[in-house]
C-alpha cells in the first residue's frame, strides 16, 4: 500500500512538470522567424524614453510595464496584451532592454498564469541591435509599422 501511494504521489509531481508552462528565450534571427513564419506578436515592454532613445523593432507593439517606481499593474497590463493579440493562442515575444524585465513579466505570464508560447528576447533590444538589426524611429503610438 505505501508503495502504490508513493508512486501515485511520484506521479502527480512527474506530471505536473510534464504539464508546467516555461518561458522561452529566443535569439534575434529565432525573432525574426517567429515573426514572420508563425505571425507572433512581439511586444517591447520598455518605457517611452527608451523607445525614444533606440527605436523599436518593426511592428512590435508597445506596452510599458513598470511604472517608474518599478510597479508592474498586472491586471491592466494582461489586458492591453489580449487587446493586441489576434488569437488566444498567438505567440508572444517580449522585449526589454536587456532581457531583465521581459523574463520577469514572462515569468508570471507563464509560471503564474499558465499561459503557452510566451517568449523573450534574449539580451533584449542592445543584443538586437549589436547583432547589426534595424530598429525604426519611435513613432509616438503603439505600434511602428
Amino acid at each position: 500500500m505505501k508503495l502504490r501511494l508513493t508512486l501515485f504521489w511520484l506521479s502527480c509531481l512527474f506530471a505536473t512538470h510534464l504539464y508546467a508552462t516555461e518561458l522561452g528565450k529566443v535569439t534575434a534571427e529565432q525573432l525574426l522567424s517567429m515573426q514572420h513564419n508563425n505571425n507572433a506578436l512581439v511586444v517591447d515592454v520598455r518605457t517611452a524614453q527608451e523607445w525614444q532613445s533606440t527605436g523599436v523593432i518593426a511592428n512590435s507593439q508597445k506596452l510599458e510595464s513598470f511604472d517608474g517606481n518599478g510597479h508592474f499593474d498586472q491586471e491592466k497590463w494582461l489586458a492591453n496584451l489580449e487587446k493586441l493579440k489576434s488569437s488566444p493562442d498567438q505567440t508572444v515575444i517580449l522585449v526589454c532592454r536587456s532581457g531583465n524585465r521581459s523574463g520577469k513579466i514572462g515569468q508570471i505570464l507563464t509560471e503564474q498564469l499558465g499561459m503557452k508560447n510566451v517568449y523573450h528576447l534574449s539580451n533584449g533590444i542592445q543584443s538586437w541591435i549589436k547583432d547589426g538589426h534595424p530598429v525604426k524611429a519611435d513613432c509616438l503610438t503603439t505600434a511602428c509599422k
